[in-house]
């Protein structure tokens, strides 16, 4: 079991990211996770710095850590060839620290260089089949073209290549994803403690590290950590079929009114009690994550990562699967 540490880049801007990092590292954490947006959730959370110079600021004043994107769209606003360069660039100023985390994209993101977000899923998936192809043909080394339906690739190469390639791991919201992650990723990503999508990558032959995100919010009280998350991290109790079409945050906050309160402490994990977050991650360990994510949405980032430290770290490293059938 490894522990990361989510960095929301819609939440704080690159110097505070950077300086959480660093405490993290100090806090026991195995890795820091970073979200790639454009755009954040919520105009209230006021922040999207990029992430790819963050992580490059953070490698250089890391030592330990690993660092991963969770996750990168390598399709729309990115052409997979920039992210071959960068991943592999990553890696070598991390000395090898680097996990490419990469997904099908949400609109919210894509849409703003102008070319389209795909509307269907099974072209968004065709789509991320194809960038990955491209990534891993430049990682081979040498000058490389590539003709697919949808994307291009033309006399390109990566000069400065690692000698241990940055693993892959891919998003997954189903079971054709999770094939995607098995069949040209080294790992799986998920936000939902969905064991279905654990057996589905299982059963495709993927076999490498399955991480999650473990929806937390610490605050000294219960109602202030909910109240953090209410104000800010609502949009992640739409689901993420919602969360991948929307395409700017005044959507998101139109879409979120009706959230409650209530609503907040069901998903979240909210306030100072151990017994509750470790409540909030058993079902992801039940379906068989074994990266677990730390994502809180909580108003103190250092308390937080105290309150991991002295409460949470040892204690989520010992959770074993329970009840699980079969």
């Amino acid at each position: 079991m490894q522990i990361g540490y989510k960095l929301a880049s819609e939440a704080y801007g690159p110097h505070e990211l950077i300086r959480q990092a660093v405490h993290a590292e100090r806090a026991g954490f195995d890795f820091v996770e970073i979200s790639d947006h454009y755009h954040p959730w919520l105009d209230s959370q006021g922040h999207s710095p990029f992430a790819w110079t963050v992580l490059g600021a953070i490698a250089a004043r890391t030592e330990r850590i690993g660092l991963a994107t969770g996750v990168t769209c390598p399709t729309v606003r990115y052409h997979p060839a920039v992210i071959a360069q960068a991943a592999a660039t990553l890696a070598l100023v991390s000395d090898g620290r680097f996990t490419l985390g990469v997904g099908s994209g949400e609109r919210l993101n894509e849409h703003v260089t102008g070319r389209g977000f795909p509307n269907s899923v099974p072209e968004r998936h065709a789509l991320l089949r194809e960038a990955l192809d491209i990534i891993r043909l430049l990682w081979q080394g040498g000058y490389r073209s590539y003709e697919g339906r949808h994307l291009r690739l033309d006399d390109a190469r990566v000069f400065d290549l690692p000698e241990r390639l940055p693993p892959i791991a891919v998003a997954a919201g189903g079971p054709l994803a999770a094939r995607i992650a098995a069949e040209l990723g080294d790992g799986l990503f998920a936000t939902q403690p969905d064991g279905g999508l654990v057996r589905a990558y299982g059963k495709a032959g993927g076999s490498g590290p399955r991480y999650a995100e473990v929806p937390l919010a610490w605050a000294p009280d219960e109602h202030t950590a909910a109240q953090a998350a209410l104000d800010t991290s609502r949009w992640a109790v739409t689901g993420w079929k919602v969360m991948s079409e929307l395409p700017n945050p005044a959507n998101f906050a139109a879409a979120t009114t009706t959230v409650r309160h209530e609503d907040i402490l069901e998903l979240f994990a909210c306030g100072p009690d151990p017994a509750r977050c470790l409540e909030v991650a058993q079902p992801f360990v039940n379906a068989g994550f074994d990266r677990l994510v730390m994502q809180n949405a909580g108003p103190d980032p250092d308390g937080f990562i105290e309150f991991y430290r002295a409460e949470l770290d040892h204690r989520l490293r010992a959770l074993t699967p329970q009840n699980v059938p079969g």
